[in-house]
């Protein structure tokens, strides 16, 4: 059977008994310092010039989705589930325009 994305994450923190520094709080600005490293690959770029180094925009966007399964699996939320409710919202905030 093929583990899905949560439970390698799970299983590679474990192994290293990082789940006590693996808090709500901590993961929330693990997510932020992430997304920032990502943001920094764009600094003084234009878009084209910031994908440049796409290993490194790879393993940064892989940092903040990281960080996001486990606050989603801490906090009990399904990935998909939540995704699909703020699509509903956005699609009411933003509707398509009509053809």
């Amino acid at each position: 059977m093929t583990k899905t994305s949560m439970e390698k994450i799970n299983e590679f923190r474990d192994a290293r008994h990082w789940r006590p520094f693996h808090n709500e709080k901590d993961l929330a600005l693990s997510i932020s310092l992430e997304a920032s490293e990502l943001l920094e690959l764009f600094q003084w770029k234009t878009a084209e010039e910031g994908v440049q180094d796409i290993e490194r925009v790879k393993e940064e966007l892989a940092d903040v989705l990281i960080y996001s399964y486990m606050m989603a699996d801490n906090l009990n939320l399904d990935i998909d589930e939540i995704i699909s409710e703020k699509l509903i919202k956005n699609a009411e905030k933003y509707p398509a325009p009509k053809e």
